[in-house]
């Protein structure tokens, strides 16, 4: 009983930093998005671009990535231990590199449990 209720606790903490992500991205506060992922978070665009936190982080600061709206449809975690795989769905309206669209992406995204907070350490974003 209390191992389930523990996995809830994780799931919806889990949840609440990636809604809060999505959140960060379409305000453009690439401070409270740093704080949601570890240091060595790495993001896999579509396109197969492999991109470290900070240079992500600063592409935002810029100008070169900015989120308008990221519409959540389905998410789920799969939990094991002090790691976890979220996947979620989302339309995102986004202008990357002076070019507005829409897309329907899915993020697969790891997640680890440290100093008892679960931070985001890898995402892969790919069409749906």
């Amino acid at each position: 009983m209390v191992e389930d209720m523990t996995e809830e606790q994780d799931r919806a903490e889990i949840l609440r930093n990636y809604r809060a992500q999505l959140q960060a991205m379409v305000d453009g506060d690439t401070a409270a998005l740093g704080e949601l992922l570890t240091e060595d978070f790495s993001l896999t665009h579509m396109t197969g671009y492999f991109q470290p936190k900070q240079e992500w982080l600063a592409e935002m600061r810029s100008g070169q990535f900015q989120y308008h709206d990221a519409q959540e449809k389905d998410t789920s975690i799969a939990l094991e231990g002090s790691t976890a795989r979220l996947v979620g769905r989302i339309i995102t309206d986004a202008t990357v590199y002076g070019a507005r669209a829409k897309w329907r992406l899915q993020l697969s995204m790891d997640f680890t449990r440290r100093n008892g907070t679960w931070l985001a350490s890898r995402s892969e974003a790919t069409t749906w």
